[in-house]
């Protein structure tokens, strides 16, 4: 199974990236090592995986601690042993919604049109606010994960457009 790691950081001067090997990690802690390691003085380090164009995993670390990670789909952890090492130990259901509640069908103004947020094919996991503060709510990390047609890549690029570091995601994809 083929994947791109890319590491975006946050410091007083902006948003840098680099790609990040995941060959050889053993645990989610070293996966999170690596990502600490591309900047140790960053502010907030995401680390976006997307894998044969189906899964994507953000992790995201505050100050170098408090690891979060989501899933857009359990499944990985049954299709390859790097999706077991980022998502299996998560819970089956996605945080950022309150329990009890349904997801709701994006409005698209055709009632007939209305697709559900959360793909039912799908069952992401992990922690769907961890991008909130940044401007993307579970909500919305919800939708792009499930909009038919949207690759890893494409959710990837709709975040990193929010957070202003377009340019250098995709500067790593050229290499």
């Amino acid at each position: 199974m083929s994947y791109f790691a890319a590491a975006v950081v946050r410091d007083d001067s902006g948003w840098t990236a680099a790609e990040v090997s995941l060959r050889g990690a053993t645990d989610i802690d070293e996966v999170a090592d690596r990502l600490r390691d591309v900047d140790p003085e960053a502010d907030v380090s995401l680390l976006f995986v997307e894998a044969d164009d189906a899964y994507l995993v953000i992790l995201r670390l505050d100050e170098g601690e408090d690891l979060r990670v989501f899933g857009s789909d359990s499944a990985y952890a049954e299709e390859s042993p790097l999706g077991a090492l980022l998502v299996a130990d998560l819970k089956t259901s996605v945080t950022g919604l309150d329990d009890g509640d349904e997801p709701r069908p994006v409005a698209s103004g055709d009632e007939e049109s209305e697709q559900p947020v959360v793909d039912p094919e799908a069952d992401p996991v992990g922690d769907a606010d961890l991008l909130a503060n940044l401007g993307i709510s579970a909500q919305r990390l919800l939708t792009l994960c499930s909009h038919e047609g949207m690759m890893p890549a494409d959710v990837t690029a709709e975040i990193c457009q929010v957070l202003g570091c377009t340019d250098q995601v995709e500067e790593l994809r050229e290499v």
